[in-house]
């Protein structure tokens, strides 16, 4: 049984970083695509990054974030991680990470199917 665990996540005033992780048992996320996702309150869920199995390679970035949050991979520790940096309150969400064992790549567009999902992690941006 896929699981994923994301973590990391809290309260941070503007300009400031946090990581957050996104751990995975049940699947070896090296070989699959990954993305991560937000949903602001009273929004929908978006895409904001994801990064395509190892073979690959490929990252991809939302505009609100490209240049400001960097995806990752630690195959050793099965995890994926998201740097966010230079926070903004518009950033304050909850963040979840999501793959699928027939997802090897990602889209541009960020709208690739997943299967699978964590449970969310909350971020709030706020002086």
């Amino acid at each position: 049984q896929v699981q994923l665990v994301e973590s990391g996540g809290g309260l941070v005033q503007p300009g400031g970083s946090l990581r957050l992780s996104c751990a995975a048992s049940g699947l070896a996320l090296e070989h699959h695509a990954v993305g991560w996702f937000r949903q602001a309150p009273g929004k929908g869920r978006a895409g904001i990054s994801c990064i395509s199995r190892r073979a690959d390679g490929s990252t991809y970035y939302s505009d609100s974030v490209q240049g400001r949050f960097t995806i990752s991979r630690d195959n050793a520790k099965n995890t994926v991680y998201l740097q966010m940096d230079s926070l903004k309150p518009e950033d304050t969400a909850v963040y979840y990470c999501a793959t699928d064992p027939g997802a090897l790549y990602c889209t541009a567009s960020l709208n690739r199917y997943f299967g699978h999902w964590g449970q969310g992690t909350p971020v709030t941006v706020s002086s």
